[in-house]
């Protein structure tokens, strides 16, 4: 929202719109392979914390547990990239969930600079203004805010960054972050996704792959928002949020600043669906991915992303089978099994200890695709 020229802002995470948005998390040559970051687990299938604690994993079968993983998780929604990670490696993503008090040094590191760029990339655009917050309801107004302070900007052709979309997708809700929505001199919408990059080279095809189906999701996210198939009882109905509870007091009175009349969630979510449906902002026409090196800001290449609906949709129904419970989580394809070099959790992975993925190919299938 603005003010003076600013934007209102709060946490992400605690808005429930927090995404992650770049790509280092899963940089192959960026990485350390897991026995030069990692003890070596035990016979009881632990890992180290950052503290240097032991995090036990969860015994037990998981096809014993009668809760799906949305319960299991306690989880109310997904974010865009909970789905793209299950892209690279489901089995990883699902570890990732287990253990969240994991993550090395050297990817804490990476991501924070992968942060960092984004926000300057914000800040270009539009200032932020920390905005204090009461309630759940209170951050997620905050950000609906804002975006009714985006929507006339994109109306008047005007660029726009950090636009958050959300919307149901095979019963689940999913929530997410636009890096970027602009107009080309041909006047149509072009979505861009950047991806920082650690080393001064672009990613493997794999990542190439992830990185697609991401801003694939978003854009079928965001053309179902501005077609008006997205519902303030369905957004209620998934985040159990209250939409009659006041809105705090400085919510409100940034809210009134902005030229809101409003006094609750509820009525912000309204003027947001109207906005949205009523605008009559067009669906994203170009899907590009820009590369580029975090120390020197390079730009290394981009990528023009076609946008295949079946398919799209095809990945989704089966990504969204496990979080339901319909199946278990799977490990990579054995023409993958090169992932496993740098993944955290190789040494105690039960699809590799299956035979999901066997040890001794993984030398094989990591020289063939260098």
């Amino acid at each position: 929202m603005a003010e003076t020229g600013k934007e209102e802002t709060v946490s992400a995470e605690a808005s429930g719109f927090s995404d992650l948005s770049d790509s280092e998390f899963l940089d192959l040559e960026d990485t350390q392979e897991s026995s030069a970051s990692l003890s070596k687990p035990g016979p009881s299938s632990e890992l180290p914390r950052k503290d240097g604690k032991l995090i036990c994993l969860p015994k037990g079968k998981r096809g014993l547990d009668v809760s799906s993983p949305m319960e299991r998780f306690h989880l109310k929604y997904l974010y865009v990239t909970d789905l793209s990670t299950q892209n690279w490696c489901e089995q990883q993503m699902v570890y990732g969930k287990e253990l969240p008090g994991f993550l090395t040094p050297e990817k804490a590191a990476v991501l924070d600079t992968g942060a960092s760029i984004h926000l300057a990339r914000e800040l270009e655009v539009h200032d932020l203004v920390t905005v204090s917050i009461t309630s759940k309801e209170d951050a997620w107004a905050v950000k609906f805010m804002n975006m009714l302070s985006m929507i006339p900007t994109l109306q008047a052709e005007g660029r726009i960054r950090e636009f958050p979309v959300f919307g149901e997708v095979e019963g689940v809700l999913l929530v997410g972050v636009i890096d970027e929505l602009h107009y080309t001199p041909k006047g149509e919408l072009e979505l861009v996704e950047l991806k920082t990059r650690r080393r001064p080279m672009l990613p493997l095809e794999a990542q190439k792959k992830k990185d697609c189906f991401q801003v694939s999701l978003y854009k079928y996210i965001f053309d179902a928002m501005v077609q008006g198939k997205v519902t303030t009882a369905s957004l209620i109905h998934h985040t159990k949020l209250c939409p009659e509870k006041p809105l705090g007091p400085s919510v409100l009175r940034h809210a009134q600043q902005g030229g809101f009349s409003v006094t609750s969630l509820g009525d912000l979510l309204e003027l947001v669906i109207l906005s949205l449906t009523l605008s009559d902002l067009p669906v994203i026409d170009i899907l590009k991915i820009e590369y580029i090196h975090q120390q020197t800001a390079t730009v290394l290449g981009s990528e023009i992303v076609t946008f295949e609906e079946k398919e799209l949709r095809s990945k989704v129904q089966h990504y969204m089978a496990y979080w339901v419970g319909h199946r278990e989580p799977q490990g990579v394809d054995v023409e993958e099994a090169w992932k496993c070099r740098t993944c955290n959790y190789a040494d105690i992975c039960e699809w590799r200890k299956g035979g999901g993925v066997h040890s001794s190919m993984l030398e094989t299938q990591a020289k063939k695709a260098k």
